[in-house]
């Protein structure tokens, strides 16, 4: 398991909840953010901004975009072919 000790004990101590998947350091095939940030960077992707706020700016509106688009995010996490539900 490869975590940082306070977590890593954490999750000992906590053996029945929450449960813990380790996924291999690199899946995004298993990562619904993946298809969140896939969906900010279509968008923001050809931004020429002038200075960092500019691009915090553009990612924070997209974000809030999709916050309000549940279908949108229940198909990020649809498409790693998980459940939410246990």
């Amino acid at each position: 398991m490869h975590l940082v000790a306070p977590l890593k004990e954490f999750v000992e101590a906590n053996a029945s909840w929450p449960i813990v998947f380790q996924l291999p350091a690199h899946t995004p095939d298993l990562n619904a953010q993946e298809g969140i940030w896939a969906l900010v960077n279509h968008d923001i992707g050809n931004l020429a901004a002038a200075e960092l706020g500019q691009v915090t700016r553009a990612v924070k509106h997209k974000l809030k975009l999709l916050q309000y688009r549940a279908e949108v995010i229940d198909r990020c996490v649809a498409d790693t072919g998980l459940s939410l539900s246990a």
